[in-house]
């Protein structure tokens, strides 16, 4: 430290020049001397130079033109009182940066919006695994999230106006910092009033995507672990109760096959009858390829959305419907690759039979039954012909509910055929009485 030292004043400090052959020159202040005005060839700066530990140490406090001389003075004798009390003052600067550093991205964490995670967590579905089936989420999967989070106001695609926004739709726009219980209860007890089934599938979805936004490093911190474990959230969920009446009685069917084989678009009367004949999900039949059909070895290879994929029997009525299908594909101008296309939707794929349907039903006289009320149709038919319960849910690709099930039954697909086919020819015996 130099021996001579004068007060530092503005213009002393405003004609102190680097002297030549130096890379840095100190002023050192009179008043308190611990501080100095350094001189470089980029700028002037006030310093801090004591000794702690018994080694010099030397810290900037700011530029000349950002501290009055006071303010530099007043920031050297607090600098001082750290190492009197045996703080080293570099290392409480860097926790200081590092605690408005914190504060920072904690304050910025407060803003991120819910709809920002979520799309981040959508991307994160459509490349990830399931931690439970150890595979790729399934399309349909997918697609649920971006529906019950749709914002709404699109034309329908059947009959006039525009959709009503979903019911996860409402969180979009709000921080996630702001999510809470009570919300939450809130949410379900409007939601629960007009869709009840729609807001209990919507409130699993929500449930899964706030836990994992609470294990996520980028996004943790911001909302507590327990939101949706609430007492008064959990007792605000509807619960999801299948229709009794939405499946069709062994004296409706002969009415429904007149109908329904009387709709004049072949594609949609021959959908509508796949889906009674193999219980599938009405997505795993719309999305079934002629890759996916083998009508040499009588099989059909269904995109499953428990197990990946499934393959069952291809049953002889179930055969002839696909194959007048598959001629009057062969005989289209443009080759088409889905079983069941249509020239209207943008995948080209069928994608709303409900309207055809529920004119056959009127016309047949009977009670509303839903597209998925076939497939329940199915599984409660195949009692009538004593069929395995195991094999009823291998061939509707059920998720197995026994221990045996689950672990040791592998049935083949001759086995299959053999009780499906009784169920076919047994649903058809009932339409020609």
């Amino acid at each position: 430290m130099a021996s001579s030292r004068q007060k530092l004043t503005f213009e002393r400090i405003r004609k102190f020049t680097l002297q030549e052959g130096k890379t840095q020159t100190f002023l050192w202040d009179a008043d308190v001397t611990t501080l100095a005005c350094r001189v470089t060839s980029g700028a002037k700066a006030f310093v801090f130079q004591s000794v702690y530990a018994g080694k010099t140490i030397r810290m900037t406090i700011g530029n000349v033109n950002d501290w009055r001389i006071d303010e530099a003075r007043a920031e050297a004798r607090r600098l001082q009182t750290l190492i009197d009390t045996g703080i080293d003052p570099r290392i409480a600067k860097a926790e200081k940066i590092a605690a408005n550093v914190s504060n920072q991205a904690e304050a910025q964490k407060g803003k991120i919006l819910f709809s920002t995670a979520w799309e981040e967590y959508l991307e994160e579905l459509k490349t990830g695994i399931s931690a439970k089936t150890k595979r790729p989420y399934s399309q349909r999967y997918i697609d649920d999230h971006i529906r019950l989070s749709d914002r709404g106001g699109n034309p329908k695609k059947v009959g006039d106006g525009l959709t009503l926004a979903a019911p996860l739709s409402c969180f979009l726009n709000l921080p996630l910092s702001e999510l809470s219980s009570p919300l939450i209860a809130d949410w379900l007890t409007k939601e629960r009033q007009t869709r009840p089934t729609v807001t209990a599938n919507a409130y699993r979805i929500l449930r899964t995507f706030l836990k994992w936004v609470v294990e996520s490093k980028q996004y943790q911190g911001i909302i507590p672990a327990d939101l949706t474990q609430d007492r008064n959230v959990r007792k605000m969920v509807p619960v999801s109760a299948s229709k009794a009446d939405d499946c069709l009685q062994k004296e409706q069917l002969k009415s429904w096959f007149i109908e329904v084989r009387a709709i004049k678009n072949p594609v949609i009367s021959s959908y509508l009858q796949v889906l009674l004949l193999t219980g599938a999900r009405r997505e795993e039949i719309a999305s079934l390829c002629w890759s996916d059909v083998d009508f040499k070895w009588s099989s059909m290879r269904i995109k499953d959305k428990v197990e990946g994929e499934r393959t069952i029997p291809l049953t002889p009525y179930v055969s002839t419907l696909l194959l007048k299908l598959n001629e009057h594909s062969k005989n289209a101008a443009k080759e088409v690759s889905w079983v069941f296309a249509s020239k209207e939707s943008k995948s080209g794929k069928i994608v709303e039979p409900r309207k055809a349907h529920n004119q056959a039903l009127e016309r047949a006289d009977l009670p509303h039954i839903s597209i998925h009320g076939l497939r329940r149709s199915f599984g409660t038919l195949a009692e009538w012909v004593e069929v395995p319960t195991g094999i009823v849910a291998q061939i509707m690709g059920h998720k197995p509910s026994a221990l045996a099930e689950k672990h040791y039954r592998r049935r083949p697909l001759d086995l299959l055929r053999k009780w499906h086919e009784k169920i076919e020819t047994w649903i058809l015996e009932q339409v020609e009485n």
